[in-house]
């Protein structure tokens, strides 16, 4: 069973979420307008059991609250550090991110800032560089990744582009609830420059790094994902699940759940 409880910290309060009875930190980082009921299947699953699992709900998502400062948060290199806050306040030094989309690129971030990451896996995020175009697949749902206010029919468009049939009514009430604003702050930032170049950074990343998609991915453009040098690419190659989307963590998580355990056994192995 799960434990849940709040913590206050300079973005506002973050809710929490802890499963499994081991000692190594894992922490999953949801997307873009979605909340950490995304990971319900892992943090309630055999994956988690060996192992610390943290999930916690972005400012501006789920139960936390939204920003206290807008502008300072809802950036990635914002939400990154809210992640590394939140990481010190639990006392963790040492971790292995696991990131989901927007979860992705907040876990990239936060590997440029805090020494403690083990390894990463990433899953619907492309490492983009200063164009993040290449990294994406020019459709209709992907303009409202960055649109500060949905109606009913953007909800649907959104949810079902990333959730296919796994689309549900708690993740429908995640993405009403999410603060718009934080979906157009973070893209107007990114334009802007705000944050690492994270192709840059994986060309140099010294950790492994597992990349794990969706073979059916609406959003990511999965040639680009192929085509970029990773440093340390775990199993030397980018995995694609077959017969899955944007989210195959939740959608296929028997096909998941056994590559991110075998991913997290030869991490934490190599720990010294």
């Amino acid at each position: 069973m799960s434990r849940q409880y709040l913590l206050q910290t300079s973005h506002g309060h973050i809710a929490l979420e802890e499963s499994g009875h081991g000692s190594q930190p894992v922490v999953l980082i949801h997307g873009n307008s979605s909340c950490r009921a995304v990971f319900r299947h892992q943090m309630q699953g055999e994956v988690a059991e060996p192992y610390r699992f943290l999930a916690f709900d972005l400012p501006g998502h789920g139960q936390s609250s939204n920003a206290i400062d807008p502008v300072r948060t809802y950036t990635r290199p914002g939400f990154a550090d809210a992640t590394i806050e939140l990481l010190a306040k639990l006392g963790v030094d040492d971790v292995v991110l696991v990131g989901w989309s927007l979860g992705g690129h907040i876990a990239l971030e936060v590997a440029a800032h805090f020494r403690g990451v083990r390894g990463i896996m990433i899953c619907g995020t492309p490492p983009v560089g200063r164009d993040m175009s290449a990294g994406f697949i020019p459709a209709p749902h992907m303009r409202l990744g960055s649109q500060q206010e949905f109606s009913g029919e953007d909800i649907e468009t959104f949810g079902h582009a990333i959730f296919g049939d796994s689309f549900s009514p708690e993740l429908r009430a995640a993405i009403a609830r999410a603060d718009g604003l934080a979906r157009k702050t973070m893209f107007e930032a990114a334009r802007a420059g705000a944050g690492v170049d994270q192709r840059a950074l994986v060309a140099s990343l010294p950790v492994p790094l597992a990349v794990v998609n969706g073979a059916n991915d609406r959003f990511v453009n999965l040639d680009y994902v192929d085509s970029v040098a990773y440093a340390n690419l775990w199993e030397d190659r980018c995995l694609r699940l077959p017969d899955t989307g944007h989210a195959p963590f939740r959608e296929a998580p028997a096909l998941f759940d056994p590559v991110l355990a075998r991913f997290l056994r030869e991490v934490v192995t190599q720990k010294v």
